[in-house]
């Protein structure tokens, strides 16, 4: 069995099939940066009123092409700033996953969400909540093959 990998940069669509909502303005990078970059926040706890220090380590920014994608969560859509989200570099310009993306992440068909009144937002939460068809496949597989065995 040839088992194949593929990383971010594989399942990219071309840049010229990307609505420009998708790209992230000039002048909101530094806030990109700072949520996705390491950070330590004196804070006080609203139940102890004790002092502690909020961390969080770094998140890649921009994500790399050339390794695995990270995790796909609920908040991946919309325009807003937010740490979990994937952020790309291509051909020079910044810019967030489209929902065919997502999709292709996951292992589903391009167009697999697109339904009339569903947003791209919506596309994006919906893939989010799904599971990566080849790991649910082999973990049926794995199981059929105990339980029938």
């Amino acid at each position: 069995m040839i088992k194949i990998k593929k990383t971010l940069g594989d399942i990219l669509l071309p840049i010229h099939q990307i609505p420009e909502s998708f790209f992230v303005a000039e002048n909101d990078l530094p806030k990109w940066r700072f949520v996705k970059g390491a950070k330590e926040i004196p804070r006080i706890s609203k139940k102890t009123g004790k002092a502690y220090v909020y961390r969080e380590g770094n998140v890649a920014f921009p994500d790399g092409l050339e390794k695995p994608s990270r995790t796909i969560l609920t908040r991946e859509g919309g325009t807003y700033i937010a740490r979990e989200k994937h952020v790309i570099l291509q051909n020079g310009r910044y810019r967030r996953l489209h929902p065919i993306e997502l999709e292709r992440l996951n292992g589903f068909p391009d167009d697999f969400t697109k339904c009339n009144g569903v947003t791209d937002y919506q596309r994006a939460f919906f893939m989010g909540n799904a599971l990566v068809v080849g790991v649910v496949e082999k973990l049926g597989k794995q199981l059929a093959k105990s339980v029938f065995s």
